[in-house]
């Protein structure tokens, strides 16, 4: 089990929370209430960087969705970056690929951004 950790970091496109770790029944309280604390503004990008997710269950799905939410109550939207392939197989198999943009790194999800909304 690897204990999990949570990173916040702002970039001219919005907020870049990195989520390290197992992503479980046990640690996705507290990165919930991280989540719940970040404040997007209008229009900006929520990036959620998993490179360094080690395991998820369905509690830690939930919360993505839950991040999900929480960036459109904020009139913002979201990627996910570096989404291990266990987690792209459940995205898969759910039709969580719809919902969400995925991308290989934080700042290419942020290129991307700025590129979608310049042109």
């Amino acid at each position: 089990m690897t204990e999990l950790t949570t990173t916040i970091r702002s970039t001219p496109t919005g907020p870049v929370l990195e989520i390290a770790g197992d992503l479980d029944f046990h640690s996705a309280p507290g990165a919930r209430e991280v989540l719940l604390g970040l404040t997007p503004g209008p229009g900006e990008l929520l990036v959620v960087d998993l490179s360094a997710l080690t395991f998820c269950d369905s509690t830690g799905i939930s919360l993505l969705v839950a991040a999900r939410n929480h960036a459109l109550g904020h009139q913002a939207h979201i990627a996910l970056a570096g989404v291990p392939s266990i987690v792209t197989r459940i995205f898969d198999v759910t039709g969580l690929t719809r919902i969400f943009a995925t991308h290989p790194t934080a700042q290419d999800a942020a290129e991307r951004w700025v590129t979608r909304t310049d042109g």
